[in-house]
């Protein structure tokens, strides 16, 4: 099945998330914008089978990504040609350790055609090397061992933001609002400017903070920053959608349509449409609470 990219579900995104957290060598879900300069960090997890380090990686830019700029590294040589970008440790003082993460950025110009761009990494270590270069074929949903890194490249007016771990508040017999929540990240980086659903009349941006001994709500004026590759949580308590205004029950197990609205850095606007479950995940620590308008 083919899901438009105009309209993901949460349940689509959180498998693109979870084929990203398995490839060590990966790019920020959320996509690209095409035709925009885009940062591709790529995301070196762990050092490769029996190695303790990272000494070099190698990446394969493909057709639909013009090379602008390679991002070096302190200790790191650094070399580049229009199809290829890569960076060798100096020596073993100046490798990556396996336990630690890091981002390898590469700054190029996208295609204007919208899809899946694939790029072929290989990873070097003190110990071997990964090849992750894997493609997927076509009509087959197995895992792949060693996937090259994959960027969406979304058509014009669809958000670049990942959206996960969302959900609603169910609510109670007569209650006219409610919260929705989730964790949003960028990967160029964007503001979270509006949200509408067709459940209630009036869905803002709002935050809870404590004044004195009272905790109080109030909507977010300009909305929400996203910096480039950082998770901003909308939780309880904090940061939050405000659903109100309620035009029906909203129902644990039920699932709720929501639009993000987004504006980048240059001001072009952009949306996000995902179906949110109701009810907090399990295992959450997400507790009823009420609220107080000011």
């Amino acid at each position: 099945m083919t899901i438009p990219f105009a309209t993901r579900s949460l349940a689509a995104s959180a498998a693109l998330f979870s084929a990203a957290a398995l490839a060590h060598v990966s790019l920020p879900a959320g996509g690209a914008a095409a035709g925009s300069e885009y940062d591709a960090a790529f995301r070196v997890g762990h050092a490769c089978t029996d190695a303790k380090t990272t000494t070099g990686l190698r990446v394969q830019l493909p057709e639909g990504f013009t090379l602008v700029q390679a991002q070096p590294r302190t200790g790191w040589t650094l070399t580049a040609t229009a199809r290829e970008v890569a960076w060798k440790a100096d020596s073993a003082q100046t490798a990556l350790p396996g336990a630690e993460r890091a981002e390898f950025i590469v700054r190029g110009k996208l295609t204007d055609k919208p899809g899946p761009l694939y790029f072929k990494v290989l990873q070097s270590c003190d110990v071997g090397s990964a090849d992750w270069a894997q493609l997927p074929t076509a009509g087959s949903s197995a895992k792949l061992a060693l996937p090259a890194a994959r960027l969406d490249v979304l058509p014009a007016g669809v958000a670049a933001v990942d959206v996960r771990d969302a959900w609603v508040r169910q609510t109670v017999p007569g209650q006219s609002g409610t919260g929705a929540f989730m964790k949003l990240t960028a990967p160029s980086g964007a503001r979270l400017v509006g949200v509408s659903t067709p459940v209630a009349g009036v869905a803002e941006v709002h935050e809870m903070k404590m004044e004195g001994d009272t905790m109080r709500m109030r909507e977010v004026a300009g909305g929400i920053a996203l910096p480039a590759r950082e998770t901003v949580e909308l939780k309880p308590s904090g940061l939050h959608v405000m659903l109100m205004d309620l035009k029906q029950p909203i129902a644990k197990g039920s699932t709720i349509p929501l639009t993000l609205r987004f504006e980048d850095a240059k001001g072009a606007k952009s949306s996000l449409k995902v179906d949110v479950p109701v009810g907090a995940p399990a295992g959450s620590a997400a507790a009823s609470q009420g609220h107080t308008h000011n």
